[in-house]
């Protein structure tokens, strides 16, 4: 990055560009690099907690859970379906919201993901 570059951005001034900004910003440690993404499709029913599937942040594999009282509340469609059923038909709505607590840091004390039916807003 360039000496004038910089000191544009220290002035305020309004041409910097974007990607200029969001350089200096991680130089200085002030960007998040955190994603979570789903390149898996297996998951696994647990009858005693929900379901159980993966979640991948760099070379990190992060345990997500979805409750079995949040399925049933929020994705069961009116108890037409199981779990199982709930979770294959609405997935990518419960990987979005596992995603978004992940990236807020609303993690469990093993640095899972679980998603209560509480926190649900749809």
């Amino acid at each position: 990055m360039s000496t004038p570059t910089v000191s544009r951005f220290e002035q305020n001034d309004e041409d910097i560009q974007l990607s200029s900004v969001l350089a200096i910003l991680g130089v200085l440690g002030m960007t998040d690099k955190r994603t979570l993404v789903f390149p898996g499709q297996e998951y696994r029913d647990d009858f005693e907690i929900g379901i159980v599937f993966w979640g991948q942040d760099g070379e990190k594999q992060v345990r997500c859970v979805i409750s079995r009282e949040a399925l049933d509340d929020h994705f069961s469609d009116h108890d037409r379906l199981r779990p199982a059923g709930a979770f294959e038909k609405y997935r990518s709505q419960i990987e979005s919201l596992a995603r978004k607590k992940y990236i807020l840091g609303k993690l469990e004390p093993d640095g899972s993901v679980l998603i209560r039916t509480g926190e649900i807003t749809r």
